[in-house]
């Protein structure tokens, strides 16, 4: 596989250090860092991400997470690895992420939940981190990015 182009985030002059300032800002807000990477992970998942996959797996890794819950993220309903907030933020991401999939993108249920479990400036950071982590996932899908070993460089 072949990217189509190099990064648009390192293409267009500090669109990275841009992005990388905006994630900063929703880490110590709140939101555990397992459960901002866990999103990460999950929004990669659903967009077809393989380089954010790669690189928010292995910092979850990097912070002691075991391979059964790094290997269940896709299915994270069904398996017994996962926190009650951590469930409420999956859920959240993907609801936020798959906004066109139903009429009411983000339904009450899932947001009570959140907003169950965190309080409001950290879920605004994790609504934060959601968006962001789409903003990734639409650089890198369009123009088809290939993950790899240089990805850890970066955790």
């Amino acid at each position: 596989m072949e990217p189509r182009m190099k990064s648009p985030a390192l293409t267009v002059p500090g669109l990275r250090d841009a992005l990388l300032a905006a994630s900063k800002t929703t880490e110590g807000r709140g939101v555990p860092r397992a459960t901002l990477e866990l999103v990460n992970v999950r929004v990669g998942q659903l967009n077809g991400c393989s380089v954010c996959v790669d690189m928010h797996t292995r910092s979850l890794r990097k912070l002691g997470e075991s391979d059964a819950r790094l290997f269940a993220v896709a299915a994270w309903r069904e398996a017994p690895y996962y926190t009650a907030p951590e469930r409420a933020a999956l859920a959240l991401a993907e609801a936020a992420t798959r906004l066109s999939d139903r009429s009411d993108p983000v339904p009450d249920d899932v947001w009570k939940e959140a907003a169950a479990h965190f309080p409001e400036a950290a879920l605004a950071a994790l609504v934060t981190a959601i968006a962001l982590a789409n903003v990734w996932n639409r650089l890198n899908v369009p123009t088809r990015q290939v993950t790899g070993e240089w990805v850890a460089q970066y955790i």
